[in-house]
């Protein structure tokens, strides 16, 4: 295992996304961070905020999808299902007394940077035509949305997300 550095070629451009993408690149190093020290305990604490960030990440992501019409958000939200019930598996094996760090750490590695380059510049051109218009249209109330986008993000545990439509 080794750190993560981001890639500008990982940009969205679409600021919040990237800020969100670049803190889930934040976790998975404190993952391996935590996982030299082998604090089982810490190491299970830094699973559970990596994998509630994570999934929280997915609600922002979906509502702007979704709110900016993109096609294929449906099945953008299907491997964002997939992947959580990967995590979820792997936390139950964790929580079995399993050590999944240096896997969870890979398959975080590659999902994500794999995600970001294919599926999630996919809905790139929509979500940023669709922000675009908004911020022009009504900048106030687009700066509000984004902000109530970004409160249901933080407040929904990842449990719920995790079993939510």
């Amino acid at each position: 295992m080794a750190q993560l550095v981001w890639l500008p070629e990982l940009d969205t451009g679409i600021p919040e996304i990237d800020r969100q993408h670049r803190r889930i690149v934040d976790y998975i190093n404190k993952l391996y961070e935590v996982s030299q020290t082998h604090d089982r305990e810490a190491l299970g604490n830094v699973i559970g905020e990596t994998v509630d960030y994570t999934l929280s990440h997915f609600v922002f992501e979906e509502s702007l999808m979704e709110s900016s019409g993109y096609l294929f958000s449906g099945p953008h939200k299907k491997v964002h299902e997939l992947f959580t019930r990967r995590v979820a598996e792997m936390q139950t094996r964790f929580d079995g007394g399993e050590d999944v760090s240096a896997e969870l750490h890979g398959m975080l590695l590659r999902w994500l940077f794999n995600h970001i380059r294919n599926e999630d510049h996919g809905y790139v051109d929509t979500a940023k035509a669709y922000l675009r218009m908004m911020q022009q249209s009504n900048p106030a109330a687009e700066a509000a949305r984004v902000q109530a986008l970004e409160s249901k993000r933080q407040k929904k545990g990842w449990l719920a997300r995790l079993f939510s439509d």
